[in-house]
C-alpha cells in the first residue's frame, strides 16, 4: 500500500435489505408508552384537545410495527451497506475531512444541544461566547471586519453577498444602473446562479492560456453597470491567479464590489488575507476547511465576513459583545434580512471553533502546506498512469489543493467513461471521486483533493487503485464498464429515475405506481 500496486481484497457488506416499510408484524411493538398521568391531563386536557379538528388522523399512519432490536438491526445493515464516505475520500472542491469524534460529542452535550434560539439572550452567553470568539479567528485569517454564520452553506454565503450587494448600490441610489456580475467560467456554479436569483444580470469570462481570464477581458466586462465582481481562487483546476489585485483594482474603479469564494482556502489558508488583496467580503465553508461533517447538504455553514462599509447590510441577528456581555443585534435598520432560520447552524459554529483551537495559528499553516504537498505529489503519480492527463496540461508550474484530471484518452482507447472509473472505485474500499461542476471544461473529468488529513499511505493506495483500473479498461474493459462488483448493490439502472411515471420518493408513491409485489 505504498506505490507498490498491491491492493487489499475488499467486498462490502451485503444484507439484501428490504426497505423499512415492507418489514415487522402487526401487533409488534419497541415500545409501549404508559397511560397518561390524570394530572397531566388535569393541567392540559386530553391530547386530542390540543390538535385542532382539521390537523387530526382519522386513521392510523401506515407505517411499520417492529421491535427495538429490529430496528437496531435494519439500520445497521444499512450502515454497513453504505457506498459513500466510509473509506479514503478525497472528494476534491468539497473536501472531506476527518470530524473528530471530540467535536461530535461536545456538540451531543446539553450545553449545545438542548438550548433553543428562542432562548434570552442571558441564557446563552456560552453559546454566543463561542459563535463570537470564532468570529474573531475568521476576522484574523481574512482580514474582514465581521462575520455572520446563518447562511446554510457556501452558495447560501455567496447569495447573501449579491444580497448585500444589492442593498449597498440601492443605499447609494445605483441599484438600477448596476445590474451585472462579473465572474469566470470556472468560478463555482453557485455564484452565477445565486446572482441571478437575486435579480442581476452574468457576465462569464472565459479562461486564457494561462489558466484564468485575462485582464484585458476584465477590463472589457466592468463598467458603470457592475455590481460586483465573484471570484474563487485557486479555481477547482488548483490554478492561482497572481493578477488578482489588479482585477479588485479594476472592479474597484468601476465603482463594483467584490467578493472572495473562499470554497478553496485550505491550500492557501494564513498564507493570504482576503482583505489584504482589497476583497470587500468572502466567505468559507465550515466543512471543506474547518473539520465540521457535510452530511446530504443538512448540517453546512456559509461563514460570511466583510468590511465595517457592508457590515450594517448583514443578515439579522448578528452576535455582538460590549466588553462584559453578549447580545444578539437584531436593531439593524439596513439589514437585508435573514437569510436562513435563526442564527445558522451553531453545533457546527462549536465544532468549527473548537477544530480551530485545537490547530492554532502554526497547525493550520501546516495543514495548507500539507494539503499543497499532498496534491502536487499524487499528481506526479497520476500523470505516469496511461490515459490519465491533466487540465491545461501545457501549464507547468505547481498546482494548489487539488487538480482537475481527463480521461478523455482511457475513453477514446477503451470506452470506459470516468463515470464507470468512477463506480470500479468503490469495488476497492474506495469513495467514488468527484468530477467536475457542470458544465466540463474538462472532457471525462475528475478532481481529487489531498487535503491535510490523508497520510502518504492512503494517496498511494487511492493511486494504486486508479492505476489497476486503468490497467482493467485496457485489459478487460467490460469489468469496469458493469462495476461495481464488490458492493451492497450492483449498476443500477439509470433509465427509471429519468422517468416520473416510475420513481417514487415516498411509500405512498410507491404503492400507487408499483402495486404490492409488483417488481421495479
Amino acid at each position: 500500500m505504498s506505490g507498490n500496486g498491491t491492493l487489499r481484497n475488499y467486498h462490502a457488506a451485503v444484507w439484501d435489505e428490504p426497505v423499512v416499510m415492507e418489514m415487522g408484524h402487526h401487533g409488534r411493538r419497541g415500545m409501549v408508552f404508559p397511560d397518561i398521568d390524570e394530572a397531566v391531563t388535569a393541567a392540559v386536557g386530553d391530547s386530542e384537545s390540543l390538535i385542532p379538528e382539521e390537523m387530526r388522523r382519522h386513521d392510523r399512519p401506515a407505517l411499520p410495527e417492529m421491535s427495538e432490536p429490529e430496528v437496531q438491526r435494519h439500520y445497521l445493515h444499512l450502515s454497513q451497506e453504505t457506498l459513500g464516505m466510509m473509506g479514503v475520500s478525497l472528494f476534491g472542491t468539497c473536501t472531506m475531512k476527518y470530524n473528530s469524534r471530540i467535536n461530535e460529542l461536545i456538540g451531543a452535550r446539553p450545553e449545545v444541544a438542548e438550548t433553543h434560539p428562542l432562548q434570552h439572550e442571558d441564557t446563552l452567553q456560552g453559546t454566543l461566547e463561542i459563535i463570537h470568539n470564532f468570529d474573531l479567528i475568521l476576522r484574523e485569517l481574512s482580514g474582514m471586519d465581521q462575520f455572520v454564520f446563518q447562511a446554510g452553506g457556501g452558495a447560501d454565503a455567496a447569495y447573501t453577498h449579491v444580497c448585500v450587494t444589492r442593498a449597498y448600490h440601492q443605499a447609494r441610489g445605483q441599484l438600477a444602473q448596476r445590474n451585472e456580475i462579473v465572474t469566470s467560467i470556472q468560478a463555482h456554479p453557485c455564484n452565477a446562479a445565486t446572482a441571478a436569483a437575486a435579480g442581476f444580470k452574468i457576465v462569464t469570462l472565459m479562461l486564457d492560456d494561462n489558466g484564468y481570464p485575462s485582464l484585458d477581458a476584465l477590463k472589457a466586462a466592468v463598467s458603470d453597470r457592475t455590481a460586483a465582481l465573484l471570484i474563487n481562487n485557486p479555481d477547482d483546476m488548483g490554478i492561482y491567479n497572481p493578477d488578482i489585485k489588479e482585477w479588485v483594482n479594476i472592479v474597484h474603479e468601476a465603482g463594483g464590489l467584490c467578493f472572495y469564494d473562499h470554497a478553496n482556502f485550505n491550500g492557501v489558508m494564513s498564507k493570504l488575507r482576503a482583505r489584504e488583496l482589497g476583497f470587500d467580503a468572502c466567505m468559507y465553508m465550515l466543512h471543506k476547511t474547518f473539520g465540521t461533517p457535510k452530511a446530504g447538504g443538512g448540517p453546512a455553514v456559509g461563514a460570511y465576513g466583510c468590511t465595517e462599509e457592508l457590515a450594517e447590510f448583514l443578515p439579522c441577528p448578528v452576535v455582538t459583545f460590549d466588553g462584559e456581555t453578549y447580545h444578539l443585534d437584531e436593531d439593524r435598520p439596513n439589514s437585508i434580512g435573514r437569510v436562513r432560520e435563526f442564527w445558522g447552524n451553531v453545533p457546527q459554529i462549536v465544532k468549527s471553533y473548537s477544530w480551530s483551537r485545537a490547530m492554532g495559528a502554526e497547525g493550520i499553516c501546516e495543514a495548507a502546506d500539507l494539503s499543497v504537498l499532498g496534491n502536487n505529489y499524487m499528481e506526479k503519480r497520476l500523470l505516469e498512469i496511461p490515459g490519465i492527463t491533466k487540465s491545461q496540461p501545457h501549464l507547468n508550474k505547481w498546482r494548489m489543493e487539488m487538480t482537475r484530471y481527463s480521461l478523455e484518452k482511457l475513453k477514446e482507447d477503451t470506452g470506459v467513461t470516468t463515470f464507470d472509473v468512477a463506480n470500479r472505485m468503490v469495488d476497492f474500499g474506495i469513495d467514488a471521486y468527484w468530477l467536475a461542476h457542470e458544465p466540463w471544461l474538462v472532457p471525462e473529468p475528475f478532481t481529487p483533493e489531498a487535503g491535510e488529513m490523508y497520510s502518504r499511505e492512503d494517496l498511494d493506495h487511492w493511486v494504486d487503485v486508479l492505476a489497476r483500473i486503468s490497467h482493467e479498461a485496457y485489459t478487460d474493459p467490460e469489468i469496469v464498464k458493469t462495476a461495481p462488483h464488490n458492493q451492497a448493490i450492483a449498476k443500477i439502472k439509470a433509465e427509471p429515475l429519468e422517468d416520473p411515471e416510475k420513481w417514487a420518493m415516498t411509500w405512498r408513491a410507491y404503492k400507487r405506481k408499483y402495486g404490492a409485489g409488483k417488481e421495479t
